[in-house]
């Protein structure tokens, strides 16, 4: 068999034909991606990845493999060689493996100048170095299971002619048929497992750098069996019923098999972040989906920059990994402005259905353009609609940041869209009421974004005074309770029937101000001064294990002030530094903050933790550069012309938000009671609640046509983060499936150095395309000197 195999390898070297095969291949490689325009080039696209070369090579081998296979029996056929080979003592089993595996080799030492191109993406990465290696060993090993099948077809084709060319393009045929034929059928069928019956399905996900158990039997199958076919075929007494009835138990085994391992198998996600295995939360969701969910995808153009382009791409791979779960999910890309007639009409369409367009920078050739998209999708399920967002906005981000952040988050955002069409709502939010707090319209954006999740009702807290125990009865009904800003203390009896709720395993969200200091007030009169508000919760929260202190943090890292300046005509808006509007950038992995925007504060009040049992998780913190301001204070807008000096700003990162988790000891433990209860707690059950030292987080905007979204600052035109870490926050605390867990998944891309690709484009389009030839050239002038050396003697 091993003669065989150096045979092979020593008559396709020993002529020019073998050597222009190769060097054909390395030419349509190198010009396809590193010189030609297009989606396979590599140095455009702006990834630090080879997922060009990979989505590139099964098309170029198509030919390159008939190619080298087309001659293993139609040679020996024609020449007469064949029959004096079978009469060698081998079995005809290791003379089509010697030749299969002649063969193979041929086809790795063509693809071994591509490691070159690792290389390059090595040393272009931003930074140095940013390639994912794993993804990228992964996605060579369903290179090679891919020529492994070619190979075997192209080993079968050259068996049943004694033409070459016949042979060639009956091997081209077929792994074209196998490739990408049955996936064409399969739209047609609109079939799922037709699908699964071609080699692409299949590739795609080890091209990715995930490695199937389905994926690799799949592959292995194909080529076992036309080998042994191969094998029965060159014989020269032909097929025997006894050899046909064998190969169709064979066929029949490897069928089985397959079914069996679709049923039990195993994927190793290689890739450094395992970004394309989806979380057990996001498939329990969709587990027993049983009728169509159909996703359409907005997001699809000619213009995208490269940024765009890999956030489309990785759009395409979660939805490929949901359906491939479940195949009722269906989706679609959809170019909404391909329709140049009616492109403004569309445009507004989509936005009257909240899909706004986002407008974007594309660099090509030292030229700056704009280009329109609608980064969303839209999921229906039975009749109901809902949006998913796209795109991960944060302030000051840029193209690719923004994109790293949208990829990242891509599997909530559809995982969280799914559920919506899917959950039945069950859970239960009390928004407090009775202490003052924040008015409907004031919270309304918030309320009207997570009654997508939850049910959502007022409640009092005045019946406390006259019938006590039933309304802990009636709270105890609810999951969640939140007080928004209250600003009326609290009576000793409406503290216990919290505590209760507490003790009963409820959970709360808190934003409370300490400090009494309004911006409308400073608007109006220039100045006012900020003095401590008694809410009368000091002791309830000390005995939780935190204590929020009535000082304003003062902090060089904050959101501006819009004033008015001149006077008449003249008067004009500009914006000056506000310290006592924190702007808090969430660090750290915890889920509930994890990839958040900046969160934006109004007199906020720091936190400070005691010790207990309770988990204490600092959720938002000031920058380093802050302080505190004790009460009473006078605050004046003419702070605004003041210069901040920086070495008095020595209290750095005050706790501003905090999560508490864990058995909570109640407040009135060892003390009198303000009423008797029948069954009292003062250990609690497992529990959360969150504390935010600041009840204008909260707050909307209103506008003149109502309430404005969470977190838009109408004089600057920003968007904060504040709705999504509120509703992080409610998710985290209700959350009985993990969904909110998906939040903490690390998912970076990798770009290349665009400055470097620019200043090193030639050098790198020279190396990856001459150097392969040129190292070709010296692979075939050292072997044949050493064979003209070794017949000469």
């Amino acid at each position: 068999m091993f003669a065989i195999l150096r045979k092979e390898i020593n008559s396709f070297f020993a002529s020019p034909i073998g050597y222009l095969v190769i060097a054909l291949f390395l030419i349509l490689n190198g010009l396809f991606l590193w010189l030609f325009k297009g989606e396979f080039n590599i140095l455009n696209n702006g990834f630090a990845d080879l997922s060009s070369f990979f989505l590139l090579a099964p098309w170029v081998l198509i030919f390159l493999i008939p190619a080298v296979t087309m001659r293993s029996f139609s040679d020996e056929k024609k020449q007469g060689t064949l029959e004096l080979l079978l009469t060698k003592p081998i079995s005809l089993l290791h003379i089509v493996l010697g030749k299969y595996l002649g063969a193979f080799v041929l086809i790795l030492i063509a693809l071994l100048p591509s490691l070159l191109y690792v290389y390059t993406i090595y040393q272009l990465g931003s930074p140095l170095g940013n390639l994912d290696v794993g993804s990228t060993l992964g996605s060579y090993f369903g290179l090679l299971f891919l020529v492994a099948a070619y190979t075997a077809i192209g080993m079968f084709t050259s068996s049943i002619s004694d033409n070459q060319i016949v042979a060639f393009i009956s091997a081209v045929f077929l792994c074209f048929i196998f490739y990408i034929g049955f996936e064409g059928l399969a739209d047609i069928l609109s079939s799922s497992f037709v699908e699964q019956l071609g080699m692409s399905a299949h590739y795609k996900s080890m091209s990715r750098g995930v490695l199937d158990t389905r994926d690799i039997l799949y592959f292995l199958s194909i080529t076992l069996f036309l080998i042994l076919l191969t094998s029965k075929l060159i014989a020269t007494k032909g097929l025997q019923k006894k050899e046909i009835n064998s190969l169709i138990g064979l066929f029949v085994f490897l069928i089985s098999l397959n079914v069996i391992t679709n049923i039990y198998y195993k994927r190793f996600d290689l890739t450094s972040d395992n970004r394309y295995t989806l979380s057990a939360s996001a498939l329990n969701i969709v587990e027993e989906v049983d009728s169509p969910i159909i996703v359409d995808v907005f997001l699809e153009g000619e213009e995208f920059p490269s940024e765009f382009r890999r956030l489309q791409f990785e759009t395409r791979q979660i939805l490929e990994e949901f359906s491939a779960f479940n195949q009722q999910i269906v989706f679609n890309f959809i170019n909404p402005l391909e329709d140049e007639v009616n492109r403004e009409r569309i445009i507004q369409q989509l936005n009257e259905r909240g899909l706004t367009p986002m407008q974007l920078s594309v660099e090509e050739n030292g030229k700056s353009s704009q280009a329109v998209i609608f980064p969303w999708a839209l999921a229906s399920y039975n009749d109901v609609t809902v949006k998913i967002p796209l795109v991960k906005n944060k302030i000051g981000a840029t193209q690719q940041e923004l994109v790293n952040n949208s990829v990242q988050h891509l599997e909530y955002a559809f995982a969280d869209g799914f559920s919506k069409l899917i959950n039945p709502k069950s859970k239960k939010i009390a928004i407090l009421r009775g202490n003052n707090q924040l008015k409907d319209q004031y919270i309304f954006d918030f309320i009207t974004t997570i009654k997508d999740y939850y049910y959502i009702a007022p409640f009092t807290l005045d019946s406390v005074a006259s019938i006590p125990a039933k309304t802990l009865k009636d709270l105890s009904e609810y999951d969640l309770i939140i007080s928004a800003k209250p600003t009326e203390s609290f009576t000793e009896n409406e503290k216990f029937v919290l505590d209760q709720f507490t003790m009963n395993g409820g959970k709360s969200l808190w934003l409370l101000d300490a400090v009494v200091m309004e911006k409308d007030s400073l608007y109006n009169t220039g100045k006012s001064v900020a003095i401590t508000r008694d809410l009368n919760l000091t002791d309830f929260f000390f005995k939780y294990g935190i204590r929020v202190n009535p000082v304003l943090v003062n902090d060089l890292y904050s959101a501006p002030i819009t004033l008015a300046i001149g006077e008449g005509s003249e008067s004009r808006f500009q914006q000056f530094p506000w310290f006592y509007s924190p702007l808090v950038n969430p660090e750290g992995n915890h889920p509930i903050v994890n990839n958040v925007n900046l969160v934006k504060f109004d007199f906020a009040n720091q936190i400070d933790t005691l010790k207990n049992n309770i988990q204490k998780t600092i959720l938002l913190k000031s920058s380093i550069l802050s302080k505190t301001d004790g009460t009473p204070r006078e605050i004046s807008l003419e702070m605004t012309a003041e210069e901040p000096d920086p070495k008095l700003y020595t209290k750095p990162s005050q706790t501003l938000a905090i999560l508490l988790e864990g058995e909570f000891t109640s407040v009135y433990n060892n003390r009198i009671k303000p009423f008797s209860l029948s069954n009292e707690k003062n250990i609690s059950k497992p529990t959360k609640m969150i504390v935010v030292a600041d009840g204008d987080v909260i707050k909307n905007e209103l506008g003149k046509n109502g309430p404005q979204e969470l977190g838009f600052d109408r004089s600057s035109g920003q968007l904060y983060g504040n709705k999504e870490f509120l509703l992080n926050a409610v998710n985290y605390l209700l959350d009985d499936n993990g969904l909110i867990n998906i939040r903490s998944k690390e998912v970076a891309v990798a770009f290349l150095d665009m400055k470097k690709v620019a200043s090193e484009k030639s050098k790198w389009q020279l190396q990856n395309i001459a150097l392969p030839l040129a190292l070709l050239g010296v692979f075939g002038f050292v072997f044949n000197y050493l064979r003209r050396k070794k017949y000469s003697r």
